[in-house]
């Protein structure tokens, strides 16, 4: 059973910066591509940004410019660096990882964004 384990969200001020880990029980090679999703209140799950297995990385529009996602092979661990947080980024940041149509879910971590 494929696990992946976040940590390091918080709570930031707008304008602040915070950096999510994803430490996933498999290798990443493993899979076609591994990224976060984040769901807000009352909101359905949005897919945030993404990192395939040839290390091409993909973003939504609303956090292109802002946040950037990497990963560490050795460490089977993908990151999530977000700066120039928004009040709209507040959610739980979920990591995922993809193989074919099939995904594996993290367990999330909140990110709140408030002054």
């Amino acid at each position: 059973q494929v696990q992946l384990v976040e940590s390091g969200g918080g709570l930031v001020r707008p304008g602040g910066s915070l950096g999510l880990s994803c430490a996933v029980s498999e290798n990443i090679f493993s899979f076609n591509a591994v990224g976060w999703y984040r769901q807000a209140p009352g909101n359905e799950r949005e897919w945030v940004a993404d990192i395939n297995v040839g290390g091409g990385t993909n973003y939504a529009e609303s956090v292109k410019g802002r946040f950037t996602i990497s990963r560490d092979n050795a460490k089977n661990t993908v990151y999530l660096q977000m700066n120039s947080l928004k009040s709209e980024d507040t959610g739980v940041y979920y990591c995922y990882s993809r193989f074919l149509r099939r995904k594996y879910w993290g367990q999330g971590t909140q990110v709140t964004v408030s002054s």
